[in-house]
């Protein structure tokens, strides 16, 4: 099959590309993230993720950095358990309307690689896309060769962010580190 390949950064692309062309599929990669914040981060996160393509010769196609309306299509949903997949539809949506636009057979995502991402969700949230878009969504359970993954791309020098990215996130993750911190002080 011809797919498309939602990247959401050079560190998660590595398993899926290797183990697509393995089994004999044509793919192509779609750097679709405006839930990356800052704009800095993204910056970063597309360039790793189009240096990485390169050397593996992956087409990767840069869809806009629409952070105005990531966030119009996030502000009631700022609990983690709803935003999340919340951001997640919105991704995939673009993702998957693409793959069809552009004459992919299907599409799949990255995101099935992360052990930090609820995957049963995430591959839902893929299948109710693809039927809406009229595309076939493949799935593959790319977690296996997380670890694997992230070892190449630290030996490689790839940038492996320590946050999924958007700005939730990264303000939990700072709390998350004040809080060890005053623990430690106390």
């Amino acid at each position: 099959m011809n797919i498309l390949l939602h990247i959401c950064c050079a560190p998660c692309e590595i398993y899926p590309v290797e183990i697509l062309r393995k089994t004999g599929h044509t793919i192509a990669g779609f750097f679709y993230n405006p839930n990356i914040h800052p704009y800095s981060e993204y910056l970063k996160r597309k360039e790793e993720a189009e240096k990485y393509s390169r050397e593996v010769d992956l087409n990767v196609i840069g869809g806009e950095y629409d952070i105005e309306g990531y966030l119009e299509y996030i502000i009631d949903s700022e609990s983690l358990k709803d935003r999340c997949p919340v951001c997640w539809w919105y991704r995939m949506r673009r993702a998957a309307q693409f793959a069809r636009e552009n004459g992919f057979d299907a599409f799949t995502t990255t995101l099935l690689g992360s052990p930090y991402q609820d995957h049963e969700v995430v591959r839902n949230i893929c299948e109710e896309v693809a039927k809406e878009a009229e595309i076939k969504f493949h799935y593959e359970d790319f977690r296996v060769g997380f670890r694997e993954a992230h070892d190449k791309a630290k030996a490689k020098g790839i940038y492996c962010q320590n946050y999924c990215g958007c700005l939730f996130s990264e303000k939990e993750r700072i709390e998350a580190k004040e809080e060890k911190k005053k623990k430690r002080n106390s």
